[in-house]
């Protein structure tokens, strides 16, 4: 075997054992010189309580890459179990630049940052970069949270080996009210 193949064969088989850990599925958006920009992302993480911040995995290759660093702002809507759809259309390469891209999603300004909040999701994160680690094939941006709060309290979307599945019905969820961002600039 080649060291190319060889490689190969590690990477692939270290994306089939990270596989194995049901993650969350989240939607990072920005706005770059007033036009939205989104992207799934499952690498998303809470970090600290005392400051509250977060972080996302954001891949260099990734249209929403510069424009998050550029931009210093984002926002994370976690994915309710209904938004595969919404999960691959924002994971697809190909999908509409801009706003055109968010057309078949409801959406509001986050009050912070006015970057979109996908309002059918289960809960949102408004959020200030601060700070953007390079790692590997990726950057680590750390977001301080400025604003935050519940949706929908339908069941959250996750995405375990290499594909979208619901949580479990005995997931509980509680029956926290929503605490949605002020419908700043609302879409339908």
């Amino acid at each position: 075997m080649t060291p190319t193949a060889a490689t190969a064969d590690r990477a692939a088989l270290f994306r089939r054992a990270a596989g194995r850990f049901p993650t969350g599925v989240t939607v990072v958006t920005t706005l770059a010189d007033g036009e939205p920009y989104g992207m799934t992302a499952n690498a998303f993480m809470t970090l600290s309580l005392d400051p509250l911040l977060v972080a996302v995995g954001i891949g260099h290759r990734a249209r929403a890459h510069g424009h998050v660093l550029r931009s210093g702002r984002f926002a994370v809507t976690v994915l309710a179990d209904h938004q595969e759809a919404t999960a691959r259309r924002f994971a697809d390469p190909a999908r509409p630049v801009g706003e055109a891209a968010f057309t078949a999603d409801a959406w509001t300004k986050g009050p912070a940052s006015g970057c979109p909040v996908l309002t059918d999701g289960t809960a949102w994160f408004d959020c200030v970069v601060r700070a953007a680690h390079p790692a590997g094939d990726h950057t680590l941006v750390v977001g301080r949270v400025e604003t935050f709060g519940l949706l929908d309290t339908d069941r959250p979307l996750l995405f375990v080996n290499g594909d979208f599945a619901a949580a479990g019905p005995a997931l509980p969820l509680g029956a926290h009210p929503p605490t949605r961002p002020a419908p700043l600039g609302a879409r339908s």
